[in-house]
């Protein structure tokens, strides 16, 4: 039975980083993640060091609704937590799924 468990969450991490990878496909995508990962966004960062969509997006020329469906697919592959407070989303890195990935990376180099 165990091995059936293992089997299972690895096959659902492999979900999880290649929706993470194919997110990250997208160039303009890598650049806002890249913008909230390293917190390099305008705008003034809340009490849990997150950026809002609105700050986000002001440093890109591209449409709120743009960046907003980007940001969706960043938060649908498991890259960035977003929540709502008032009329202000907040978005920070998801550091479980980035860790994930990197440990995965370093494993495949170390073969």
């Amino acid at each position: 039975m165990p091995e059936k468990t293992s089997k299972k969450n690895r096959d659902k991490n492999m979900k999880r980083m290649s929706d993470a990878f194919k997110a990250l496909s997208n160039e303009t995508r890598l650049a806002v993640f890249e913008k909230i990962s390293l917190g390099q966004c305008k705008g003034i960062l809340d009490k849990d060091n997150r950026l809002s969509v609105c700050n986000v997006a002001s440093n890109f020329n591209i449409s709120l609704s743009t960046i907003s469906h980007h940001m969706k697919e960043l938060r649908n592959a498991g890259l960035i937590n977003c929540k709502r407070e008032g009329q202000s989303i907040y978005c920070q890195p998801n550091d479980e799924t980035i860790k994930m990935m990197v440990e995965y990376l370093t494993n495949v180099m170390k073969k």
